[in-house]
């Protein structure tokens, strides 16, 4: 009889060399799991993503390198392996921690004081299925951060807009907490065309609720404002001075 195939991997990044170890015999034990790596710095986060190519990295929140420096390295993993879903441990479930957390490119928050083993382990089973990981306290502080975002600018990699300006506009708006209904008075149209916009921006984001839009929202603002300025830094060069023709 062959053995239930273990199909999520895991890179476990945690600064404690004893607790890092505990939770990597814990999750290799769960069936569902195999722990291809483990880091307890950035730069060894970085080098065990190139080696191992886990599907989920669960990293906490301070590394070896200091206070919220697991933050920062999660901004370097968002940049350079795209694809890996990241989950943040936290000690404690403080405002600025969650959503500092998203911001940085989290798909989930976990914090270990409140939660349990079990809880974990689903917490990576639906991160690597694709889903958000957050309570409903965490989901509210995110939106509240939320309630005067910048004008989105949504790019693909190659800073190619995925949305048009009028989706930008449903997004932004749907960011403050606006229904439906409140978002159509303010755009001056229809509930049915707004339905048809959050249609057509779920599928250009890969999304499928409003909350995962608004995080994803979270999640990319940083870097969707600096395309936006390299962008008006590229037409600014390319407008041609006053009293002059381009040629």
């Amino acid at each position: 009889m062959t053995a239930n195939p273990r199909n999520i991997s895991v890179l476990v990044v945690a600064p404690d060399a004893l607790a890092r170890e505990l939770l990597m015999e814990a999750l290799d034990r769960y069936e569902s799991f195999t722990v291809t790596a483990s880091a307890a710095t950035a730069d060894e986060a970085l080098d065990a993503l190139r080696t191992s190519d886990p599907d989920v990295v669960l990293m906490s929140a301070n590394l070896a390198e200091g206070s919220l420096s697991g933050l920062n390295a999660l901004r370097q993993i968002r940049e350079s392996f795209a694809t890996v879903r990241t989950i943040v441990l936290i000690d404690s479930a403080e405002r600025h921690l969650v959503v500092d957390a998203f911001r940085a490119g989290a798909r989930g928050v976990f914090c270990l004081s409140q939660s349990n083993f079990k809880s974990l382990c689903r917490c990576v089973e639906q991160v690597h299925a694709g889903q958000i990981w957050a309570n409903s306290e965490e989901l509210s502080d995110v939106l509240e951060a939320l309630s005067k975002p910048a004008p989105m600018r949504v790019v693909n990699a190659d800073g190619l807009h995925l949305l048009t300006r009028r989706e930008e506009d449903v997004v932004r708006l749907l960011a403050t907490g606006m229904q439906n209904r409140d978002i159509a008075v303010e755009l001056k149209l229809s509930e049915h065309t707004v339905k048809n916009y959050l249609f057509h921006i779920f599928e250009k984001l890969g999304v499928s609720s409003r909350v995962e839009l608004v995080l994803y929202a979270v999640s990319n603002t940083q870097k969707l404002q600096a395309a936006a300025v390299n962008r008006e830094k590229t037409a600014a060069k390319r407008t041609p001075a006053p009293g002059f023709s381009a040629a």
